[in-house]
This record gives C-alpha cells, structure tokens and sequence, in this order.
C-alpha cells in the first residue's frame, strides 16, 4: 500500500482573525460591580487590528502547525495591550478610541483607571490559565520585562513633553519600549508556545521588535496624513499637543540647520510655543511646514530601513516550517502599507 501523506495545516489570517474574535466575545468579563467590569468588555469590543494575538499565532506556526492551541494565551496579550490603553487614554485625555468615545468619557477617570487595573491582573490570571505549567515561569519573567518597558516608555513619552532638547535617538528608544517590545513579546511567545529553542524565539522577539518600531513611525506619518474618515481618531492630534514624534524632532532638527530661529514666526519652534491657537490653522501650519522640508519623505525612509531589518531577521531565521514565514511576512507588511 502507498505511504499515506500527512497533510500539514497550513495557517489562514482570515481564519485566524474569526478565532480570535470569537474566543474576545466568549471571555468572561462579567462581574460586580457592573460599571467595574463593563469597560473592559467596552474596550476589548471595539475592534482594532488585534496585531498582537495575531502575531502570536504567527510565531506558533512557524513551529508548530496546529496554532489554534495558542488562541487562548494569544488574546491575553491583547488584553494587556487594552489596558495599556485604557491609561494611556486617560494619561492623554483622548475622547476617542477608534471612533468610538473612550472609557473614561463614557464612564469617568475613576472607573476606568481601576478598570485598567483589573485588566491588568486579570492578564496575569489568564496567562496562568493558559500556558502550560512547564513554560510559565519563562513566560511570566520575559512578560514583566516586557511590561515593565511598556511602563518605562510611557513615563518617558511624557516626560518628554516637557523637554526641549530631545533628541531622536532617545525618541526612537522610547517607542522601542512603549510599543515594539509587546510585538516582539508576542511573537516570542508564540514561538516558546510552539516549541522554539530559546535563541530562535529570541530571534523573532527582534523580528517584532523591528516592525513594531517601523509600525510607530507609520502611526506618526498617520497622525498628520490620513484620511478623518478612516483614521479612527483625531488627525494632527500629535501637532496640536506638541507630541515629541519622529516628524517633529527632524523638522526642529532640519529648521536648526538651516538657521532657523523661534523668533521666525513661520518656524515650527513658533508654533511649539505658542499658548493660544486655532487647533485647525496650527495643524495646518505645521502639516505645510512638514511638506515643505520633506519630513514625511524622511520617515518613510526610516520606518523602511526597520522593516527591512525586520524582513531579513526573519529571512535568516531557522524555523520548523519554513514555508509560514512567508504568512508572517505577508502580515508584517500590511502593516507597513496600512493607511489607518
């Protein structure tokens, strides 16, 4: 008789995506008192890109092909993903949060902090559920690393906002810490899930690690170019609030060398100063300003060169079947070309 052959799942995004979006609106997020537990069933119901759980199945499969055994650890990182939001909402007094008004708008300050804070232990309690008892202890040391950066990150995303003199480097460690190394997480996580070797998993952390940094630089470009219409949020919010982005420090950097002063009131170190304004001409100004020294150009430019170097990590990486990179690539790369 002929050797039967075995077929190996070969991993699906679409399908993927529908798994994860099932196994959100089964999680338990019932309890009392309501308005204690209803922002998180709020924020975790209104959609996003879910990268982070995806990126968790995408590291699995690459060692393992049945990555629907992953889908349960995989929707805690998005859970922790949401409560960092959830603060950062309120650190940042945002209305919106992907069309949709904010947790501490819909509700108050109070409520969603400690709800943030119940999201937070019950990302611990979950990933205790879920993860198999012989790889916890690895897992819960390489995640508190991780969300002790996502903490350092943001303290210094707002300290930064009182600074005059930050230069990029420290602009792009910053993001490194507030949002690539959960993409790196998540990847290694899935990787350690499916039975990488650990420098293999540490390997696709960097790959993460890469993108989530060039994926930053993208949401600094969509803050001032997308389209109101699809964004989800406010366009030119970063202009208006003086966000310390990869845009502003290169045109404060390209204004300094071309002699530019604050007392030019056409510089954009006027407009950073500037107390009293109209929102939209301020934005304007420094959209024209951006135009003008080819700011959008030049991160593009950046955020290439680390999607790059992510794209080759993941080239040179030795994984069980080789043949799904090209599913993670594929995804990292509508990251990359996204327009909301």
């Amino acid at each position: 008789m002929p050797k039967e052959t075995q077929i190996i799942p070969t991993f699906s995004l679409q399908e993927a995506q529908k798994a994860l979006e099932t196994h959100i609106k089964n999680l338990n997020t019932e309890g009392r008192p309501t308005d204690l537990y209803a922002p998180i069933e709020y924020i975790m119901s209104l959609g996003g890109k879910r990268m982070r759980p995806l990126l968790v199945l995408l590291g699995y499969s690459l060692y393992d092909s049945e990555w629907k055994n992953a889908v349960a650890p995989a929707i805690v990182t998005e859970v922790f993903h949401n409560f960092t939001l959830l603060h950062d909402d309120i650190m940042d007094n945002a209305p919106i949060r992907r069309g949709q008004p904010t947790a501490h708008e819909k509700w108050n300050e109070n409520t969603a902090l400690l709800s943030g804070d119940l999201m937070l232990i019950k990302t611990y309690q979950w990933f205790g559920e879920t993860i198999p008892s012989d790889k916890f202890p690895l897992v819960l040391q390489l995640f508190n690393k991780c969300a002790i950066g996502v903490c350092e990150g943001q303290q210094f995303d707002m300290e930064f906002e009182k600074r005059n003199d930050v230069q990029i480097e420290e602009y792009l460690e910053m993001i490194k810490l507030k949002t690539a190394v959960l993409l790196g997480f998540s990847l290694e996580l899935g990787a350690i899930l499916g039975g990488a070797k650990p420098y293999e998993a540490q390997q696709l952390r960097e790959v993460g690690i890469s993108a989530g940094i060039g994926f930053q630089l993208h949401d600094d470009i969509l803050d001032v170019y997308a389209d109101p219409k699809t964004f989800g949020k406010r366009v030119g919010g970063d202009i208006t609030e003086n966000k310390k982005t990869y845009l502003m420090l290169t045109a404060l950097q390209k204004e300094k060398e071309a002699g530019k002063t604050q007392e030019d009131k056409n510089s954009l170190q006027n407009w950073i100063n500037k107390t009293d304004f109209d929102e939209t001409k301020k934005v304007k100004a420094v959209t024209e300003i951006y135009n003008n020294l080819n700011i959008r150009g030049l991160t593009e430019e950046k955020m290439n060169e680390y999607f790059e170097t992510s794209y080759k990590t993941l080239q040179n990486l030795s994984v069980r079947h080789e043949n799904h990179k090209r599913f993670l690539k594929q995804f990292l790369m509508q990251i990359q070309e996204r327009q909301k």
